[in-house]
């Protein structure tokens, strides 16, 4: 068989086990991904390639390893469900940065971050001042999450002590154009 027809069978091949491999491994955002399953991906991506590519006739080997390295990162992901202690070393703990209104500053330093940068993330969450603040905190996603001080919440229903009906799923009845019947029988 020639080369080019082997490495296009190859490849198809590594697309069909990459994407059964990231349907067993789960949905996640690139945001969402731990250290660990950034590696994992990156890994895995690498030796996809290798299979597609590895003209030397031991490309079978780039499965076996693809197929060990899911396998290690589900039983990563079921030991970062059971244990909190496995959970801390992969994905690393939250981090308060701001507390009653006041910037932690050795904490900005042991995340290294700038004030600035902490500013910045704080007015994508429109709050404009520090004081404003209850807690900050950094996710070991990267992300920051703001609580407001209670008097600077918007108010709510609760606040006011009105009772509100729960809202109901959203049905679709028309996608590509179509009428979806499933959708309009469950709105009865």
């Amino acid at each position: 068989m020639p080369a080019w027809i082997e490495v296009i069978l190859r490849t198809m091949s590594a697309v069909v086990i990459l994407f059964v491999l990231t349907k067993i491994l789960g949905k996640r955002q690139v945001s969402q991904l731990s250290l660990f399953e950034y590696i994992t991906g990156i890994t895995i991506g690498s030796m996809a390639a290798y299979v597609s590519l590895e003209i030397d006739g031991s490309w079978h080997l780039g499965i076996i390893s693809l197929c060990v390295w899911a396998g290690v990162s589900l039983v990563m992901e079921y030991l970062q469900l059971k244990s909190k202690k496995v959970r801390d070393i992969t994905d690393g703990r939250a981090t308060v940065l701001i507390q009653n209104g006041k910037i932690l500053e050795e904490q900005l330093k042991k995340e290294r971050l700038s004030t600035d940068e902490l500013l910045e993330q704080l007015r994508k969450k429109n709050v404009f001042q520090v004081a404003d603040v209850e807690f900050a905190v950094m996710e070991p996603s990267g992300d920051i999450s703001v609580l407001l001080k209670k008097e600077n919440r918007p108010l709510t229903a609760k606040d006011m002590g009105l009772r509100v009906p729960s809202d109901t799923e959203p049905k679709t009845v028309i996608m590509d154009g179509k009428i979806v019947t499933e959708g309009l029988l469950k709105n009865i």
